[in-house]
């Protein structure tokens, strides 16, 4: 019988990969597809070249890698009309749902107290169960924050006592909120009450530029990119445990990919999204991505699911520097940070180090997707590989860059040139 010889020659080139696969068949299939949302926020990759100045790809470092890229600045500018006025009256607000929500809520706040004349109120931050309340110091550089923005509004850290909770009109907004929307809805019952509370409603989680937007706004810029950072305890333990990760190998860099277990569990990560595609991806499914790009078994990956989970071990076979964040985390920081049933410093060492890391990738959709993205734009830090199913047996890794990036239709992009 005779033997094709592009088989033999395809069958010589990726027998790594093969043996590997061959592991996947004694393991069960952890399936999730779609996340209803997907189809709203630009999740499929797209070919980028290495000659567009977005990427420049590294050589002999055993992978895929790309540099970073510092040639994008803070293009906002605050002008007189953007300055700090008298201000007359309060605006509240918490943040909540996670800090990939906590960045679009701040903005939203700032806006309207700017556009109103108001002063802002330190938020507080809710997590996803009653009772769930931390301080904004616990997580976030208060300091910062108010010093920050003291060019365009006054920031307050405690609401004053003469103001009653009953003279507070709670007012919803619609996230991205611009100045003509707060004049025309939000001022005239600002005028009525006097304070108000803002609480943010996300109509699209897909942070993408349009058409629509014209010029970005200087204060939305700064609120976004220049006014959020965490607090001192915090950052240092981020930037420990980025460290950790980093000398894990030689080359000194690591994949965060962002997969949950239970949300690939949820419904409509089953479905499909526009045109049929999957847009959420197990442990197997990005394991298969990866290696078809080229990481090999040395790669340092960092997963955002919480605790280990029976169904990540196929990845960690794969590439066995697979670590969840209670494998890196100093033993007497866990108490503090890993044992507390509220989970907010999680998702903020989550949020951060994807944001820092050497590649995102994203195994699901969504606002942490999107807000990750930007982070990533005003850090000079492109490589984000949005997960497909890559037909034959290898892939560049240039083709998976997020349109975020590719096509510069990040919002971020407002405000960064």
């Amino acid at each position: 019988m005779g033997v094709d010889l592009r088989q033999v020659v395809a069958g010589i080139l990726t027998i790594t990969m093969f043996v590997m696969l061959g592991q996947m068949l004694h393991r069960d299939y952890f399936d999730a597809q779609v996340q209803g949302d997907a189809h709203d926020i630009e999740f499929h990759g797209s070919k980028v070249s290495l000659e567009d100045g977005l990427v420049r790809s590294r050589e002999g470092n055993n992978g895929p890698w790309l540099e970073d890229s510092h040639d994008l600045k803070p293009c906002w500018s605050i002008s007189e009309s953007d300055e700090a006025v008298s201000s007359k009256g309060y605006v509240t607000f918490s943040l909540t749902n996670g800090p990939e929500y906590h960045v679009s809520q701040i903005t939203d706040a700032v806006m309207v107290a700017k556009h109103l004349g108001a002063t802002l109120v330190l938020p507080d931050i809710r997590g996803s169960k009653p009772g769930d309340e931390m301080n904004f110091e616990d997580i976030y550089d208060a300091d910062k924050l108010v010093k920050s923005l003291e060019s365009v509004l006054k920031v307050v850290k405690k609401l004053p006592s003469h103001v009653s909770l009953r003279d507070i009109a709670i007012v919803k907004v619609p996230t991205r909120v611009a100045e003509d929307y707060i004049k025309e809805h939000i001022n005239p019952i600002f005028k009525s009450k006097g304070n108000i509370r803002v609480t943010t409603y996300f109509p699209s989680v897909n942070l993408r530029k349009s058409s629509l937007d014209g010029e970005a706004d200087p204060v939305s810029c700064l609120a976004m990119f220049g006014s959020l950072e965490l607090q001192p305890g915090v950052n240092e333990l981020v930037e420990l445990m980025i460290q950790r990760l980093k000398s894990k190998n030689s080359g000194g860099r690591f994949i965060a990919i962002d997969l949950r277990v239970e949300i690939l569990e949820k419904k409509n990560c089953h479905e499909t999204g526009a045109g049929g595609s999957k847009t959420c991806y197990n442990a197997q499914e990005i394991a298969v991505f990866l290696r078809k790009l080229g990481f090999d078994g040395d790669t340092t990956i960092y997963l955002t699911q919480p605790r280990w989970d029976s169904s990540l071990n196929i990845l960690k076979d794969i590439f066995p520097k697979t670590f969840t964040k209670e494998a890196i985390m100093p033993a007497d920081k866990k108490s503090k940070y890993l044992e507390l049933e509220n989970s907010e410093y999680e998702n903020v060492i989550d949020f951060y180090i994807s944001s820092r890391s050497d590649v995102f990738v994203p195994a699901i959709p969504g606002l942490f997707y999107a807000n990750t993205v930007g982070k990533r734009i005003a850090l000079g830090k492109p490589q984000v590989l949005v997960p497909a199913e890559i037909s034959g047996t290898s892939g560049l890794s240039t083709d998976y860059i997020s349109p975020y990036i590719s096509k510069k239709n990040h919002l971020a992009y407002s405000c960064f040139c």
